[in-house]
């Protein structure tokens, strides 16, 4: 069974697998205070790297997961991950880019996101109408967070002049 069984049966599967998405969306808010921690003790791109895999484990989890409570888990962690790789872009721009151009590059990010996200859903479909599943949904979707980690671990060492001055004491 997968979650798109489980969103095909009876309404109160349904159900389930509304409060499976809230599971993940409330442990996202934790994610965000627990790796806004680690990115301030291990360093933020170390956390980001390791949040992209595991969001990549869970979503290739995915495949081979069946019963309600293996769901539910999956997307605490799934969640927990997500939500706390997010917000650590912002102060990953910063250190690598400086305060000056943070907007534009916090755009450039979100506009590429958005663009990757508007496309999921087509890609999704057309993947489940080829092969009558989401086994391949799943493996690509894990091979995309796989090459955003990857990527993510190509960023040179971070240039220490781009400290912002505010942070500098007087």
């Amino acid at each position: 069974m997968t979650l798109a069984n489980i969103e095909r049966q009876a309404p109160a599967s349904a159900i389930a697998a509304a409060s499976i998405y809230s599971v993940e969306g409330f442990a996202g808010l934790f994610g965000r205070v627990i790796f806004g921690v680690l990115g301030d003790k291990l360093g933020v791109k170390r956390v980001i790297i390791g949040g992209l895999v595991l969001q990549a484990a869970c979503i290739y989890t995915y495949i081979y997961v069946s019963e309600l409570s293996h769901f539910y888990a999956l997307a605490a962690v799934l969640g927990l991950a997500y939500g706390g790789v997010m917000p650590l872009y912002a102060v990953l721009a910063r250190d690598y880019f400086g305060p000056k151009v943070m907007g534009t590059v916090l755009g450039g990010i979100t506009m590429t996101s958005s663009i990757g996200m508007a496309f999921g859903p087509i890609g999704g479909g057309w993947i489940f109408d080829t092969f009558g599943d989401y086994h391949w949904l799943y493996v690509s979707s894990a091979v995309i967070g796989l090459a955003a980690a990857a990527l993510a671990l190509a960023f040179p060492p971070k240039n220490q002049d781009l400290a912002p001055t505010g942070a500098v004491p007087a």
